[in-house]
């Protein structure tokens, strides 16, 4: 018998918030995390904006020392597993440690890293490169060192889909528990790529915003006037647990997983299947894995990127599966805020999914202004509404054909 599988706890770091509160709270503000770029200099780059995470210190989550052998992106994820595992209330010394796991996802991992040790290397010759460049750097370190923190001997792995990544790594999750192969799973995802070399290559495939004049405005799924997206970093963290071993601590829990749904466009290694023909198969799985019609879904956190192909494609697919229900649904991105965190965006959007269930709030698609006639559905414009939501699904899709689609339901014992 398939067993059930909850969201007990929720750890953040964004760039509009770090911890539940002062995210949720930004997020139905409707607070804008986009601005220019601090932490190097852009001159040259056409894009000069990004959404980086303010006023994160890692000695508040770890041991100073071992937090220089740590890239950013495994800062980011150690923290907000910390205030996940503290979310969720869980006793580390009374689990069964073969039974907790860690999958995380990330799509470029310690990228920071690499290139600080290849400019080393270029100016100071091969023995100056550190002993700790190697594992700094690799996208699996950030599941190995929250694993060593927590004492976590179940699954572990990273997945690495692209923009794909932390919601293949939750559904991945979902799976391993729902046939009862472990009993509680930390995942999500976490990058930090807001670097020369990164700004430098997306801006090349001409993928960013260049609306530097106005970085507030720069993001704006699905407005006619979009032109690109916003790169942003950050980690979020999802506790995921079986609902036996959940009850029998008393824990609290924000939703209930049902559907997980997987595809590739097989396609093209950056541009969206025509009419987002993948996507729309993804969705289909997953509402089929989840045993429910499409017109029981109340709410999609879109990947909605603000870029033209993917929002006008995405659209597309969401009539395909939803045909007249999607004119009824509430579709948002909340990209519009966060930025996009790449390899992160899944697991921060599932956790906006599992709030929206709990609470009843569908967050906003800030700066919608100008109607798009290819992109017609309700996208709740630039203010969040209380809404009853049964049912959540969020949508991630990454280059190289990647799509992962997850349900969220309000919890009912």
């Amino acid at each position: 018998m398939m067993k059930r599988v909850v969201i007990t706890g929720i750890g953040i770091i964004s760039p509009i918030g770090i911890g539940i509160e002062e995210f949720w709270s930004s997020i139905k503000e409707g607070k804008n995390g986009v601005d220019y770029i601090t932490r190097f200099d852009t001159e040259g780059y056409s894009t000069k904006i990004a959404a980086e995470v303010k006023d994160f210190k890692p000695e508040d989550y770890m041991d100073k020392k071992e937090s220089k052998r740590m890239d950013r992106f495994t800062q980011f994820a150690v923290a907000a597993s910390k205030l996940a595992v503290e979310d969720a209330q869980l006793n580390l010394d009374s689990i069964n440690k073969e039974r907790f796991g860690v999958i995380i996802g990330s799509g470029v991992g310690g990228l920071a890293t690499l290139e600080e040790q290849h400019e080393k290397l270029l100016k100071k010759g091969p023995k100056r490169i550190s002993p700790f460049f190697i594992p700094m750097m690799i996208s699996n370190m950030a599941a190995g060192q929250i694993a060593i923190l927590l004492g976590a001997k179940g699954p572990n792995e990273t997945v690495v889909s692209a923009c794909a990544s932390s919601t293949n790594a939750i559904g991945d999750s979902f799976k391993i528990i729902e046939r009862g192969d472990a009993d509680v799973i930390i995942t999500g995802g976490t990058e930090a790529s807001i670097t020369p070399l990164a700004l430098a290559g997306f801006s090349s495939m001409k993928a960013l915003s260049t609306n530097n004049d106005n970085p507030k405005l720069a993001s704006r799924p699905f407005d006619k006037n979009r032109d690109g997206f916003v790169m942003g970093e950050g980690a979020a963290i999802l506790i995921l647990e079986e609902l036996n071993h959940a009850l029998n601590r008393g824990a609290k829990i924000y939703g209930e997983i049902v559907g997980y749904g997987m595809t590739c466009d097989a396609y093209h290694i950056t541009a969206p299947a025509e009419n987002g023909e993948g996507a729309a198969r993804a969705m289909k799985l997953a509402l089929d894995d989840a045993g429910i019609k499409p017109n029981m879904i109340d709410y999609i956190n879109a990947h909605g990127t603000s870029t033209p192909y993917n929002d006008k494609f995405e659209t597309a697919a969401i009539k395909n599966v939803f045909e007249e229900h999607a004119y009824k649904l509430k579709v948002s991105s909340t990209k519009s805020m966060t930025g996009h965190l790449l390899g992160a965006a899944g697991g921060l959007e599932g956790a906006v999914c599992a709030l929206t269930v709990l609470t009843d709030f569908i967050p906003p698609t800030i700066n919608y202004n100008t109607k798009d006639e290819e992109c017609d559905l309700d996208y709740v414009p630039n203010k969040g509404i209380e809404y009853k939501v049964n049912y959540a699904m969020s949508n991630s899709l990454g280059f190289g054909g990647h799509n992962a689609s997850i349900i969220i339901k309000k919890f009912v014992k």
